[in-house]
């Protein structure tokens, strides 16, 4: 059974990625088993300043899901490149670093930077507020999409992946605009964004009020958006939201995902991605396809 998949010409030894924001650097996983096992690691949101994060209560369980506000905590792009990265590369799997920003001079002095390093490829992170623009995040409009890939792109020397936002009206139209901008993947789906309410205080829960929703929860919501973009594009797209199986992950791949990333259920299971990995061989065997890359985009619809 062949397991590998290649992307933007980086060879995963299997699909699974774990997700930025809920694997940090991969050194609390490593206490419980080698993440080499994985295909590749997206790290912790990075940006070019240190961040302490939100205030208040940060995470609330939902019905088959999480919300979060971290806030992207998060030690700087110097620290990361310093104290975190020699780590991640001597681990025998992929290295992604995630880049976010608040303005496009962020976004293109973070990708230079990262772009001076060994890591292999550049995640950037889409949803965070344009301050310059009133607050509304980049990943929303296909012009601010295209707009910062663009600027990213004249920077980066390494694979650039936008990783877009399913808080639009057309993710198709976003995922069109990245690939205009230069993008060489896309990764999707983000987060949503949802509230928690407590009744009896008639408080929100999350200190920012709002979070964004990961978890089994929104994985129907990402899986069609996944074959939207698909239909759109033709850059590799990288699947997330809501994978707990490898039947999850072929799911996405049968959508037209070339690789997946695992987030929230690394948080309910620190062992997840070994047993998701365990996993994949036997399913391929039920598809009764010898390579994983027989099912991209296979879907009959």
């Amino acid at each position: 059974m062949n397991t590998e998949v290649n992307i933007c010409g980086i060879n995963f030894k299997n699909p699974i990625i774990a997700a930025s924001g809920t694997y940090g650097f991969g050194r609390e996983y490593g206490e419980f088993y080698d993440p080499s096992v994985l295909g590749g690691i997206s790290s912790k949101g990075l940006t070019l300043n240190p961040r302490v994060g939100n205030d208040g209560v940060r995470i609330a369980e939902t019905p088959s899901g999480i919300l979060n506000c971290v806030g992207l905590q998060n030690p700087g792009v110097e620290a990361f490149i310093a104290n975190e990265l020699p780590y991640m590369r001597g681990l025998d799997t992929v290295a992604i670093a995630n880049a976010a920003g608040s303005t496009l001079s962020d976004y293109e002095r973070i990708c230079e930077r990262l772009s001076e390093t060994d890591v292999d490829m550049i995640e950037m992170n889409i949803s965070c507020p344009n301050v310059k623009r009133g607050g509304m995040s980049f990943g929303v409009l296909p012009e601010s999409v295209e707009e910062v890939t663009r600027a990213a792109k004249k920077h980066c020397k390494k694979p650039l992946i936008v990783k877009l936002t399913p808080n639009v009206s057309n993710i198709a139209d976003n995922a069109r605009a990245a690939e205009n901008g230069g993008a060489d993947a896309v990764s999707l789906i983000n987060t949503l964004t949802g509230m928690a309410v407590d009744l009896y205080t008639r408080k929100p829960v999350l200190g920012n009020v709002t979070g964004g929703l990961s978890g089994p929860c929104i994985k129907p919501i990402a899986l069609r958006m996944v074959r939207e973009v698909y239909k759109a594009v033709s850059i590799p797209i990288i699947g997330l939201g809501g994978i707990t199986t490898a039947r999850d992950a072929l799911e996405f791949m049968l959508c037209g995902a070339t690789a997946v990333q695992i987030g929230t259920v690394n948080i309910c299971d620190p062992c997840a991605a070994p047993r998701i990995v365990g996993e994949l061989t036997e399913e391929m065997k039920k598809c009764g396809v010898e390579s994983l890359t027989e099912l991209i985009g296979a879907l009959d619809d």
